[in-house]
């Protein structure tokens, strides 16, 4: 390369101010300009300092970058705008005023790494090259570094046993500068994923419920949480958790019907009865299923007429979180008065039964939703018309009706019909009250009460007038007792016993 000077003075290199620059200058001219003090050589473009470091720089921007995990900590882009004069640069350097935190580059274009998340920072800089360093440039405004979030610190996965549902816990770690946006959750299998995230219901939970997991199989979970600079780190793994193999049931569950009264008596009432469907169980599992019994019969003296007991109330028949209760015994007679008289409450109340000098005594209430689940209903009135008119027990009350009252014209009352069922494949009827009993005192009462569809018991009619037990497995009540004094069976004042309940369980 040949290096020319112009003009050539006798005394060496050209010089001067900056406007008396040589017009026509060739790459490598030098010139000492005496307005900058110092030595400039032409590049082909410009007159560039030959001899003396950079010129100040200024700060053009400071901007977040944001993107980087939070366990590296936040970083700047710090660009520099060079400063007029001064040789050519060589290197850019930028600083933060607090931390001690920096970078370098050879470009205008600085990153400062490493910064303390969701922490302000203000910064400086300057330049350099190989003939020394400059001032440093003023402040820029203050930044603040963000990240993506801290990965949350996990906590438990554990399920009810009695869903394929899991809930899983957590500890928030730091939001990296930015607000949450979501918190997400990760099923794994074996260490894979398996299956669809799912999103907490807002960013500030601490735990969530996981659903549509595969029964027989076993899950770990893992947490991350995400803001605007995107997804944060995963926590570690839960424990693992196995989802239970649930069974859907349809059921039946039937309690033990009441016992009917003694003497003129009331018929008792059906076991409660409850249907469910699409109760899950975990299949594996030991279930304790209860039947309730059937009531036993009131009891009583026919030398002196008056009973000693109402009708006894059937057994509850349970199975997991459904309970049908024991049907309500049967009113009894007591010619003392009106001890024993009214039927009892139960899943159906029992009937009423006469009671002397009292008029006829009422029937049990059945279970209202007020106090639990609907079960049955109540049980019907005795009529006592005296003198020789009627005495005859009301019908217990039935899981489909009511018993029916006793009336002067038709004597003892009915029991309520009972409730069909094709659980078991075909149309089955149960939980029908017991048939009211009836006093032979007149030619024209003689009529006992029907027992109700669905296993209840009949009344005591004449001419035998013997009351009739319930039937077995269908929750019925039994038959209320008659009295026939002088006449056949004259000491037929024992009434029926209740039909013992039933549960069925039907899957797929």
């Amino acid at each position: 390369m040949t290096i020319s000077q112009f003009p050539i003075p006798a005394g060496g290199i050209p010089s001067g101010d900056t406007a008396s620059r040589p017009g026509s200058p060739v790459i490598g001219d030098t010139y000492y300009n005496g307005t900058l003090e110092l030595l400039e050589i032409y590049n082909g473009i410009n007159w560039v300092a030959a001899s003396a470091p950079p010129a100040t720089p200024t700060i053009a921007s400071v901007t977040d970058v944001g993107t980087f995990a939070y366990a590296s900590g936040g970083a700047f882009d710090v660009v520099f705008t060079p400063g007029v004069g001064g040789s050519t640069a060589t290197q850019y350097n930028a600083f933060t005023t607090s931390g001690g935190f920096s970078g370098s580059s050879s470009s205008t274009t600085v990153r400062v790494s490493g910064l303390t998340p969701a922490t302000s920072f203000t910064v400086y800089g300057n330049a350099q090259n190989n003939f020394g360093t400059t001032t440093n440039s003023a402040n820029a405004s203050a930044v603040t570094a963000t990240t993506r979030p801290q990965a949350p610190t996990i906590g438990t996965a554990s399920t009810s046993g009695t869903t394929t549902n899991v809930t899983v816990t957590w500890t928030l770690g730091a939001t990296g500068g930015k607000n949450l946006s979501a918190i997400t959750v990760t099923p794994y299998l074996n260490g894979t994923t398996a299956g669809t995230t799912q999103n907490a219901a807002n960013t500030s939970a601490t735990s969530m419920t996981f659903t549509g997991l595969t029964m027989g199989s076993s899950y770990t979970f893992k947490v991350f949480t995400v803001n605007a600079n995107g997804n944060g780190a995963e926590s570690a793994a839960t424990n693992s958790v196995t989802i239970p193999e649930l069974v859907t049931l349809d059921i039946l569950v039937v309690a033990g019907g009441g016992g009917g009264g003694w003497l003129s008596a009331g018929g008792g009432g059906a076991g409660g009865l409850r249907v469910g469907s699409g109760l899950s169980v975990t299949a594996g599992q030991t279930y304790t299923v209860t039947v309730g019994a059937g009531g036993t019969a009131a009891t009583g003296s026919t030398s002196s007429p008056y009973a000693t007991s109402s009708g006894g109330s059937g057994g509850n028949s349970t199975f997991s979180t459904i309970t049908s209760n024991g049907g309500g015994g049967g009113g009894a007679y007591n010619s003392a008065g009106p001890a024993y008289q009214n039927g009892v409450a139960g899943g159906s109340g029992g009937g009423g039964a006469i009671g002397e000098p009292s008029l006829g005594g009422v029937g049990g209430a059945g279970n209202t939703p007020a106090t639990s689940p609907s079960q049955g209903n109540g049980g019907g009135t005795a009529n006592y018309n005296s003198p020789g008119g009627t005495f005859s027990g009301g019908g217990g009350g039935g899981a489909g009706a009511n018993g029916t009252s006793a009336a002067a014209a038709t004597g003892a009352g009915s029991g309520g019909s009972g409730v069909s069922s094709t659980i078991t494949g075909i149309a089955v009827n149960y939980a029908g009250g017991g048939g009211g009993g009836c006093h032979n005192s007149s030619t024209n009462n003689t009529l006992g009460g029907v027992g109700g569809t669905g296993g209840g018991g009949n009344g005591a009619v004449g001419p035998g007038f013997v009351s009739t037990s319930a039937t077995t497995n269908t929750g019925g009540g039994g038959g209320g007792g008659g009295w026939n004094p002088g006449g056949p069976n004259s000491n037929g004042a024992q009434g029926g016993t209740g039909g013992s309940g039933i549960v069925i369980l039907r899957w797929s």
